[in-house]
């Protein structure tokens, strides 16, 4: 009998529209894989909708708090209804960056110095001295993420915004300069190194990410050999730490300046990683010889309760 897919995107996160995108994509990818498929765009009825579909597993192509940060993943365990990428724990932990980072940090990961507080207090003071970045504890796709330069003499008063939306925690975090890399981990496997370079943005921001030519992928990343390898070993460290499943992507930053062999950093890994046109990971399993639709194949094979 052929396997029934119900594809979960969109929802009411500041990601829906790139989880639609990845929504549709995947699901295209399914039907040519030969699964059955049901695309349900995720509302506040989820747990009724899916109840009565049934599917035999759910594959979830949710980006935001509620598609990574473990409640739909507590969801679907209630329902038992098999589903795809990290399970409550490791979904919750990945979105919480500040907690992450203190796993990170155990397994002996390097990562940027930070401090967590109030965004009223990181509008108040330069909690760290310039430059730093400051991002909400709990965001994806960039969203929130102002990098604040040497020569800001006032801590970023837009954190103050009555309509920002973001959350009241934010990290504060050492600028690292130098490239952006990542590293997708295939079950515990570590695919390619991406170089990513914005094109009209100072970071790796949202136009970067999902706007037709906004960044470009060196797909594999010029570097060193070694450091090439130890992206790749890292990447599957803080996938295995964190508890993840399925597919993960962990960005880094790499200050290749000047002299040796330069400072590596573990940013965060993202849970649920984009499966757009321009996504990354696609990329990378594509460099490997494996087509999208045997990629999303892969991930819903690899679907499962209890992740």
């Amino acid at each position: 009998m052929t396997k029934h897919v119900a594809v979960l995107m969109g929802g009411w996160d500041s990601e829906r529209p790139v989880s639609l995108k990845s929504g549709a994509a995947c699901a295209a990818a399914l039907v040519e894989a030969g699964y059955r498929v049901s695309e349900i765009d995720v509302g506040h009825d989820i747990a009724e909708q899916l109840a009565a579909l049934r599917p035999d597993v759910a594959f979830n192509a949710l980006h935001g708090r509620f598609g990574e940060g473990g409640f739909i993943q507590g969801l679907l365990e209630t329902l038992r209804i098999p589903y795809t990428h990290s399970g409550v724990l490791a979904s919750a932990l990945a979105m919480q960056k500040d907690k992450a980072k203190m796993v990170f940090e155990a397994v002996g990961l390097p990562v940027a110095e930070s401090r967590t507080v109030s965004r009223q207090e990181a509008a108040r003071e330069h909690v760290l001295p310039a430059p730093y970045v400051v991002k909400p504890v709990a965001e994806g796709s960039s969203f929130g993420v102002i990098i604040v330069k040497e020569d800001r003499t006032h801590p970023p008063q837009e954190l103050l915004r009555e309509d920002w939306p973001y959350g009241d925690r934010v990290i504060v975090e050492r600028y690292v300069p130098g490239r952006e890399l990542t590293c997708a981990v295939m079950g515990d496997r570590a695919l390619g190194v991406t170089e990513i370079i914005a094109k009209s943005e100072a970071f790796y921001g949202y136009d970067a990410k999902y706007a037709p030519g906004g960044s470009e992928h060196i797909l594999p990343a010029r570097l060193k050999p070694f450091i090439y390898q130890g992206i790749q070993m890292m990447s599957v460290k803080a996938h295995l730490a964190l508890g993840c499943r399925g597919i993960s992507r962990t960005d880094f930053r790499f200050d290749d300046r000047g002299d040796g062999e330069g400072e590596v950093i573990v940013l965060e890994v993202n849970t649920q990683p984009g499966m757009t046109a321009t996504s990354l990971v696609p990329e990378m399993a594509a460099h490997e010889g494996m087509s999208f639709a045997a990629l999303a194949k892969w991930i819903v094979e690899d679907a499962s309760c209890d992740r």
